[in-house]
């Protein structure tokens, strides 16, 4: 955290042009300004950004910051994202059990943050009712040690299939979780060549072989009588690759909420689902290529719904970091705040796992508003080491006694879940 906001950031002040002679406000302070005013509160108005910068002893008026946003400082925070982004922080392995079959669970998902029409130029978005400019932000994320690699900054129009994250390597002995966006059979075989699993739900439009013929799969599930199957098969007539898969039906009020989603989707795209897309309504369908002996039907279920916890961050980021809003219009103002929220959350997701926080047992949330209530303490100790540490020590106590996720009966949580898979799969 020293590094980033005091060197690097300093450099990537004079690197992009927004320092060019000897100021008081440079890049590091400028971006100090910034990463805490956004910590403490991330609706924070000029004003309270020029009271965090004196804080730091730097003397600047509201109207005087503001003009401090533009091409250049948002460059400039791009640089220093980019740089944050290349350090890998975690804590100790998380010890579930059923967690501890993998060397490490990975998940792998991206969010859409709509950016000003004026920045089309710079991020566009791939049209429809989004705005002429978009930015999508790439991340995965292992879940038991916490490491966090991203977020790595796209198109908005840009697939995910293309992305960065898709193709970063998997460890071997590791878990790949990721939704249909990321769906790719060559990908498949490929963690399988790096001896690591996969498990995803099954998406409609894939080919299925059983016993060397093609499967008409509709017809299969829609004459299979039994609640549950699991059955050998192949994917894709171009790979032919070997897995498992596991089916479940789901109640008929979970399979109607399904169909009505499916309808309303589609009817917003001006097309009309398949058959195979109605069937499979009915059913939780999931492929894997873990052996049957080291994983059920149930424990898959379960843990196909831990893939949510990254569902969970971005949702963090956008309800409690607010990285897609701004009190302002101003493009260069906007951008400048969508890159540094990002930093601001990276260096809070690192100040997390520095009290060994667990992201399946404790709250993302609870732990959040504890970090905001201490933000300026973190501003003011940053440049001294001792300073900084007792700091972080305060705040891993407080983590440590209020930011647990409390155990529920109705809709048990998915730490629930994980340590007793009987009590229910994914819906």
């Amino acid at each position: 955290m020293q590094e980033v906001l005091t060197t690097t950031s300093k450099q990537a002040g004079r690197e992009s042009g927004f320092v060019q002679r000897e100021v008081k406000l440079d890049g590091a302070s400028f971006i100090q300004t910034l990463v805490f005013s956004w910590m403490a509160n991330p609706e924070a108005s000029l004003e309270e950004m020029t009271q965090t910068a004196a804080l730091l002893g730097i003397e600047i008026s509201p109207q005087g910051l503001d003009q401090r946003f533009t091409p250049q400082s948002a460059a400039c925070a791009k640089q220093v994202l980019e740089a944050a982004v290349k350090l890998l922080l975690k804590k100790d392995p998380a010890t579930l059990p059923i967690l501890e079959r993998f060397t490490g669970v990975y998940l792998q998902d991206s969010s859409i943050i709509v950016l000003p029409d004026e920045l089309r130029t710079l991020w566009p978005s791939c049209g429809g009712d989004t705005s002429g400019a978009a930015l999508k932000v790439q991340v995965r994320w292992e879940l038991r040690s916490g490491q966090l690699e991203g977020p790595f900054l796209h198109a908005g129009r840009e697939p995910d299939l293309s992305a960065e994250v898709q193709h970063l390597p998997m460890p071997e002995g590791s878990l790949r979780l990721a939704d249909l966006g990321y769906w790719s059979v060559k990908r498949f075989v490929q963690v399988q060549n790096e001896s690591s699993y996969m498990l995803s739900r099954v998406h409609a439009a894939t080919e299925v072989f059983y016993s060397g013929q093609q499967l008409d799969f509709t017809s299969f599930l829609q004459s299979h009588r039994n609640d549950q199957f699991e059955m050998e098969i192949e994917l894709s007539a171009s790979h032919r690759w070997r897995c498992r898969l596991l089916g479940q039906r789901v109640p008929p009020k979970v399979s109607a909420e399904r169909r009505r989603k499916l309808w309303q989707k589609a009817h917003k795209r001006g097309t009309t689902p398949s058959q195979r897309q109605l069937v499979f309504c009915d059913w939780n369908l999931i492929v894997t290529n873990i052996p049957a002996e080291s994983l059920t039907l149930e424990e898959a279920l379960v843990l196909l719904r831990v893939r949510w916890q990254i569902e969970l961050c971005f949702k963090f980021w956008k309800s409690h970091g607010r990285v897609d809003e701004s009190r302002s219009r101003k493009p260069y103002r906007v951008l400048c705040e969508v890159y540094t929220k990002l930093l601001t959350l990276l260096i809070q997701h690192w100040v997390m796992l520095t009290n060994n926080w667990n992201p399946v047992q404790q709250s993302i949330f609870k732990a959040g508003k504890a970090l905001s209530k201490n933000a300026w303490h973190l501003a003011s100790a940053l440049h001294n080491l001792r300073d900084l540490c007792e700091v972080l020590t305060e705040m891993g106590r407080v983590m440590a006694s209020s930011c647990r996720i409390n155990k529920r009966k109705k809709r048990p949580s998915t730490f629930q879940r994980l340590h007793q898979p009987s009590l229910g799969a994914l819906a």
